[in-house]
């Protein structure tokens, strides 16, 4: 048997593995709350019992429940590995979408993140005037966006403008700008599955397909990428 803490300390120790375990295999993130609740039932089903603090029996609902709020823990502390920019964008994003919201409540959030509004202007991810602040939408983006060039380079600006390439121009549009990136796309992954999470609870199912999209292409994405990064290697030697 077990009480109701160590069921969760269990958890908290194994399903952070398992769920890394789960997006390297690229599973798609509209499966991905599915596919978590096996590790975690595992968890569960590994006790006789697990006894709630009142004494009475945690049922396999209130485990289910337990399993959602622990995988939905994981994804957010998987944010320590973006920039600062990027986690502001994800905050922001799950509290206004890429409506307006008040300047003030930017610039609180932006010292929490570690960063500025000024700052996130400058690098292309949002637009501030008349005390209001809003994230840009893909279509606003710049078409001939260059991150060689860019000096504040975000990994959420990197994943709107993936997504906005895959719907423009398919797996290959893509593949042509994560060859440009190198190693700098490979974690945009990550955050799709974060940001599927948001608009799966928000409702934003077009939102949320987009994200999907991204994550089911990647392994193509990325073929396609490594081709190209190898014909413009070779197409280098050439020249030499």
């Amino acid at each position: 048997a077990a009480t109701r803490r160590e069921f969760l300390n269990a958890l908290r120790a194994e399903l952070p593995g398992a769920l890394r375990r789960l997006q390297q295999g690229n599973i798609a993130p509209v499966d991905l709350a599915q596919a978590a609740i096996g590790p975690g039932m595992a968890v569960f089903s590994r006790y006789s019992k697990v006894v709630e603090s009142d004494g009475s029996l945690m049922r396999v609902r209130t485990a289910l429940q337990i399993i959602n709020q622990e995988l939905d823990a994981v994804l957010a502390e998987q944010e320590g590995e973006f920039d600062g920019d990027t986690r502001w964008a994800i905050a922001w994003f799950d509290q206004y979408g890429v409506n307006e919201g008040p300047y003030g409540v930017a610039e609180t959030l932006s010292k929490a993140k570690n960063t500025s509004v000024e700052g996130m202007v400058e690098a292309g991810i949002v637009v501030a005037r008349g005390g209001k602040v809003r994230l840009l939408r893909r279509d606003e983006l710049p078409a001939d966006w260059d991150p060689g060039r860019d000096r504040r380079v975000t990994v959420w600006e990197v994943a709107q403008q993936l997504v906005h390439a895959l719907d423009q121009h398919g797996e290959s549009g893509a593949a042509a700008l994560l060859a440009r990136l190198g190693g700098e796309g490979e974690i945009t992954r990550d955050l799709a599955y974060r940001l599927y999470t948001t608009c799966e609870r928000k409702g934003w199912a077009q939102e949320a397909l987009a994200y999907n999209s991204l994550v089911v292409s990647w392994p193509e994405i990325r073929r396609l990428a490594a081709e190209a990064q190898r014909g413009g290697a070779v197409q280098g030697r050439m020249e030499m």
